[in-house]
């Protein structure tokens, strides 16, 4: 997954947080970068037709802003339950997000291909708590 499909992955789910318009303050927030280096990736998000950004008022998806962003995160979703139900790595949350900036999508369907992959997913992904609500409790009973 490139720095864009983490930039799509972070706007989708801030929406979701704030029930609207992204805040670019949030986005960068989030990835944990400067505000110039967020404003700088939603301006050429923005230039692809992937968003829509307003000054002041925020960042909206477009429709296919919002499909490639849901990929992102079936993506990250499936970094995260590969880790944790095949390479049963412990920290499998700070591992994927470690590695989802390494790993693109030819490699995230062929790790698709060894998990079982809940159908609800990207759905099941808690924007709030930042994880797989389904990893959550699989965890747990792993314990």
């Amino acid at each position: 997954m490139n720095t864009a499909d983490q930039y799509l992955k972070t706007i989708y789910l801030v929406q979701q947080l704030e029930d609207g318009p992204a805040s670019t303050g949030a986005i960068a927030d989030r990835l944990d970068v400067s505000p110039a280096s967020a404003n700088e990736m939603v301006g050429k998000l923005d230039d692809q037709g992937l968003l829509d950004h307003e000054k002041y008022k925020g960042v909206d998806l477009t429709d296919e802003g919002i499909v490639k962003a849901r990929e992102a995160l079936q993506t990250y979703c499936i970094i995260e339950r590969f880790l944790l139900e095949v390479l049963e790595v412990e920290d499998f949350r700070g591992e994927a997000q470690a590695l989802e900036s390494v790993i693109d999508e030819t490699v995230g369907e062929r790790l698709d291909t060894i998990i079982d992959r809940d159908p609800r997913c990207p759905d099941c992904f808690d924007a709030e708590n930042d994880h797989c609500e389904l990893l959550e409790v699989e965890a747990e009973a792993s314990d």
